[in-house]
């Protein structure tokens, strides 16, 4: 299927994966959608879209907030007419053993990882519903598949990403309405800059060392074959990793 002039909407669309989809996807003809916090680097990504002959609209957005979310929603209707899908992106990963007790890091995590994508889910669900077609695309992790020390709290709201996109598709199956969990691997991106315990910094260094970390546009490909399938294919899940991680 073509992606020409289908609106998509991309949270945390100011770096990493985020940014990367916006240009994978307005390359193929995607009108892109931009959200996330930062609005000097939203307004430098619409531009660079805009001379490489893409087109792109941007809306300060924190996912956390339930009416920026609506927002977002609202402003791609009445720009572009309709939403075609969602990449539900942003995330947060301040990972910590769990006996230092960073209750506030938990606490973004949840609001960030879990309630950002509850809230663009329900910005966009009854659009889609009344159309009976649309796309959710939710950014989990392979830490939704496998926990590891120091990642309890991070695994457990990708876990909670997988069930609510799980659960999300079999709801609206037969309303044409498609749903995909992405879960990268190690992927260079700021992620790891949100973590403040330095002992997990220093597990993290040791453990991906030896390993080629993906980029960004490795995920946004991923991302855009999920879009490209014809309406009666659904991928509901792609894992992708480094070849070296393990």
């Amino acid at each position: 299927m073509s992606l020409t002039n289908k609106v998509v909407i991309i949270t945390g669309a100011s770096s990493g994966i985020g940014e990367a989809t916006a240009y994978e996807l307005a390359k193929y003809g995607a009108k892109v959608v931009l959200a996330a916090r930062r609005e000097d680097r939203l307004i430098q990504i619409k531009q660079n879209i805009e001379k490489l002959g893409g087109t792109a609209i941007y809306q300060v957005t924190d996912v956390t907030k339930r009416t920026d979310m609506e927002k977002v929603a609202q402003t791609a209707i009445q720009q572009y007419g309709n939403i075609d899908a969602l990449i539900n992106n942003a995330g947060v990963m301040p990972l910590s053993f769990m006996n230092k007790l960073k209750v506030d890091e938990w606490d973004r995590m949840i609001d960030v990882n879990i309630k950002g994508v509850l809230y663009g889910i329900a910005a966009v669900l009854p659009h889609m519903e009344e159309r009976k077609q649309g796309h959710i695309v939710s950014i989990s992790s392979v830490a939704g598949h496998e926990v590891h020390v120091g990642g309890a709290v991070y695994s457990g709201t990708k876990y909670a990403v997988r069930a609510i996109t799980e659960g999300l598709r079999k709801e609206q199956a037969h309303n044409n309405i498609r749903t995909t969990i992405i879960s990268p691997g190690a992927v260079v991106t700021e992620l790891t800059e949100t973590i403040t315990d330095i002992k997990i910094k220093e597990l993290l260094r040791k453990r991906f060392e030896d390993t080629q970390s993906m980029e960004g546009e490795d995920i946004a490909r991923a991302i855009r074959y999920c879009l490209e399938q014809p309406d009666h294919v659904s991928v509901n899940e792609i894992i992708v990793r480094p070849t070296q991680q393990k």
